[in-house]
């Protein structure tokens, strides 16, 4: 990327994605960053130098998203953007024999569709700089885990929208790639333990009778993930990587855990795979009682 560049990052109001947008800004890059408060734009904007410029952008609404792209272009011009950073996303969790469907699209409204809306948006502006484009994905994209099939199920989604991008725009030179980390340390764990109590609220009897036990090691593994965690720096050095390295990765594994759930995903019979997940978490369970 030509330096200084224009960068956008989405889900930027913490963790991962304001992680990325002060280590981006600390590298000279011009950094949009979206945050859905204005609130939330300004302590990033405190965070950083005067170069950043806080956008209010939920990717599940068009008309911002169409502003955020009409601001970025104005500012970048014939430059366009050097990079696209699509971090923002949710997580919600439960027994999919359970989990009520409004809350699985709406899981997909943000992970996925937003996703692809930005994506969209911002690709005149990328063809222009023959930008990057990292999606922020999940190991859960390759392997998914019990009682996270819809956070899942919405991540392997974007690995496959991922290889679509990569492969259809190779040809006007705009590289794609994928961040995939296990946990880190991010306050996505905690509004995942949110959204897991409202859930259950949703449960018939049958479900607690069924899962309840399993749901109260949920919270507690979901509570320990924000503990265990890599720092979201971590992600960010990847994300940084995909956007200047001249020999860029397809794929970035963050975390031991990552790593691990990947040789299993990818060598084992899937039994075996499960076998080693099943006992995993019965350890983690006996652990955290």
């Amino acid at each position: 990327m030509s330096d200084p560049s224009v960068v956008l990052v989405t889900g930027a109001s913490t963790g991962i994605g304001a992680a990325t947008a002060r280590r981006l800004d600390r590298l000279g890059h011009l950094v949009f960053a979206g945050v859905r408060r204005a609130e939330d734009g300004e302590r990033l904007r405190g965070e950083a130098s005067e170069r950043l410029r806080p956008l209010l952008l939920d990717v599940t609404r068009q008309d911002q998203i169409d502003a955020a792209a009409r601001a970025i272009e104005a500012v970048s011009g014939s430059r366009g953007l050097a990079g696209l950073v699509n971090n923002a996303g949710v997580a919600v969790g439960g027994p999919i024999e359970f989990v009520p469907l409004d809350q699985i699209r709406h899981q997909f409204e943000v992970n996925v569709f937003g996703l692809l809306a930005v994506t969209q948006a911002c690709l005149p502006l990328l063809r222009r700089a023959s930008g990057r484009i990292v999606n922020i994905g999940s190991i859960a994209g390759r392997a998914v885990a019990p009682f996270g099939v819809p956070y899942g199920m919405s991540k392997y989604a974007v690995e496959a929208l991922t290889d679509g991008l990569r492969l259809e725009l190779a040809e006007a030179g705009i590289r794609v790639a994928v961040i995939e980390p296990g946990a880190v340390r991010t306050p996505i764990w905690e509004k995942g333990l949110a959204a897991l109590g409202q859930v259950e609220k949703t449960f018939p009897p049958v479900a607690l009778e069924r899962y309840g036990s399993r749901l109260a090691f949920l919270g507690k593994l979901l509570a320990a993930n924000n503990d265990r965690g890599v720092p979201p720096e971590e992600v960010a050095d990847a994300v940084v990587h995909a956007l200047e390295s001249d020999h860029p990765k397809t794929r970035y594994l963050v975390g031991n855990d990552a790593r691990i759930r990947a040789l299993i995903a990818r060598f084992l019979p899937d039994r075996v795979g499960d076998a080693i997940v099943h006992g995993a978490l019965r350890r983690m369970e006996r652990n955290l009682s």
